[in-house]
């Protein structure tokens, strides 16, 4: 039983077999996922002020730095590794317990310096309080760890699922009690919670004690790696949030980091139903240059051809989006909705190419981009703080839109993907995107403002799907691409069944 959870041996029709079964369970659990999310973000919208949700934003900006650290990248490390013994694994378990419990402390022990710095005696306690969210976290790393190594998909999905559910029924009963902020705290606790005692069950691995001879050092170095460059991106991607709260205040920084989340929603969506699973079998794979190439652009295709009518009716729908999910009271954020809306499109580029990096064993180039990327998002916050929110969001998106093609240039260098490879993937996607947007702007144009947002949404998105769906695959010809990709999945999967 040991070994079958430890072991990734695959062949070659299995690998894929259970790769577009575990896509697929990701897929679904990622579009109940999505609507749990936006039921709740909408929910509590009308349950919180802007005030509420600033606050705790202004305590996970900086804590979340702690979060950087719980799976101490050993996740990866664990997955990424060709073969991997219990001890081994028992080991770094332990590691991610240890940390966990660091983080806890240094948690707790950093709410009177939050609370000072933001100038308010009620992070205090909030901080306290989300400190044990870390060790709860870092309990089930490697069990999940294990489940995606295995491309136990299906199992993981539903743990997920049933983790975010709890966090989510909790967080609104909290709310309609009229426990304020509180509401918002819970989910931190109960969800990490729920999926580490999942996750333990599902694996029905017991982790042996630290032993001396168990050699961890490849993997500790792996996973270190793995940690200071999601920590030099995280602070990258924060950093305007602890300066929208310092300098604009928790309305402010409410605004902000709803329209952030609201508008993040797609990226994470696509990523963690995609990602994940491509990363595992990428890493099975790495050292067959001509099928990781084939398998990463088949993926690739799939997510750009999501990504891109996603970004568009974001961006064209913002106000729309904003009023229905969020409220009335939420309006102000909808301009800020629209100026981040073109970082769907960057992150749906960019976020499988890390993907790649990491199952070839190229951290390190990832972590070396990531020492330039952070400077120069941070350095836009700078520029554009001085405007609020909106000038924050609309210096953000261009950086990174400004980086992308480099991006790309350095991702894959010397890797069996080119820059070409990709470019091809998102020039038909876009021309039919442009078309499709253009279609749902006269539809907006003709209900005009007066008419009910919904209607012009629903009629407008429909109008959008229809158009980019026409032209994607019968005017640019990609209807046979798509379905050979498709019947390819599906004659492997019954290969593999």
């Amino acid at each position: 039983m040991k070994d079958d959870i430890l072991s990734a041996k695959r062949g070659h029709h299995s690998l894929k077999g259970e790769a577009v079964q575990s896509g697929l369970a990701r897929i679904v659990s990622q579009g109940v996922n999505l609507m749990l999310r936006v039921g709740y973000i909408a929910i509590l919208a009308r349950l919180l002020s802007p005030s509420d949700f600033g606050l705790v934003a202004m305590v996970v900006a900086l804590t979340g730095i702690f979060d950087v650290f719980t799976t101490a990248g050993l996740s990866s490390a664990t997955i990424q590794k060709d073969e991997i013994s219990h001890a081994e694994v028992s080991a770094l378990f332990w590691v991610n317990i240890l940390v966990g419990t660091l983080l806890m402390l240094l948690c707790a022990a950093s709410a009177y310096f939050i609370s000072g710095f933001y100038h308010d005696p009620r992070l205090i306690w909030i901080t306290v309080a989300i400190a044990p969210g870390f060790l709860l976290n870092a309990a089930g790393v490697q069990h999940a760890a294990l489940l995606e190594r295995n491309l136990r998909y299906v199992t993981l999905s539903g743990i997920e699922t049933g983790a975010l559910c709890a966090g989510v029924v909790t967080a609104v009963l909290l709310a309609l009690s009229g426990y304020g902020y509180w509401a918002l705290i819970a989910p931190t606790l109960v969800s990490p919670a729920v999926s580490s005692l999942g996750c333990w069950i599902a694996t029905g691995w017991i982790p042996g004690l630290p032993r001396r001879d168990a050699d961890i050092r490849s993997l500790l170095h792996f996973g270190g790696v793995v940690t200071l460059n999601n920590l030099v991106v995280y602070v990258g991607y924060n950093a305007e949030k602890v300066l929208l709260g310092r300098f604009w205040g928790a309305g402010s920084l409410g605004l902000y980091t709803r329209a952030f989340q609201l508008i993040g929603i797609p990226t994470a969506t696509i990523n963690s139903a995609v990602g994940a699973v491509l990363f595992s079998a990428l890493s099975r794979i790495q050292n067959d240059p001509a099928r990781l190439r084939s398998f990463y652009l088949k993926g690739y295709s799939i997510v750009i051809a999501f990504t891109v009518p996603i970004t568009m009716f974001s961006f064209v729908f913002a106000h729309e989006i904003v009023t229905i999910v969020l409220g009335p009271k939420w309006t102000e954020a909808a301009t800020i909705f629209r100026l981040l809306a073109p970082t769907i499109l960057v992150f749906g580029i960019i976020n499988l190419t890390y993907w790649l990096l990491i199952a070839t064993g190229k951290q390190k180039r990832s972590l070396y981009m990531a020492f330039v990327i952070a400077p120069l998002v941070i350095t836009s916050y700078c520029i554009g703080i001085s405007f609020g929110p909106e000038g924050v969001a609309l210096s953000y998106s261009t950086a990174l839109v400004l980086w992308l093609y480099p991006h790309l240039v350095w991702s894959l260098h010397n890797t069996p993907v080119s820059v070409g490879d990709l470019l091809g993937t998102i020039v038909k996607p876009w021309i039919a995107g442009t078309a499709a947007s253009a279609g749902a702007l006269a539809v907006q144009h003709y209900l005009g403002p007066e008419s009910p947002a919904l209607l012009r949404l629903i009629a407008g998105g429909a109008v959008l799907a229809g158009i980019y769906g026409f032209v994607l695959l019968f005017v640019l010809g990609q209807l046979t691409l798509f379905r050979d990709v498709l019947l390819s999945f599906r004659r492997e999967a019954r290969a593999g069944a």
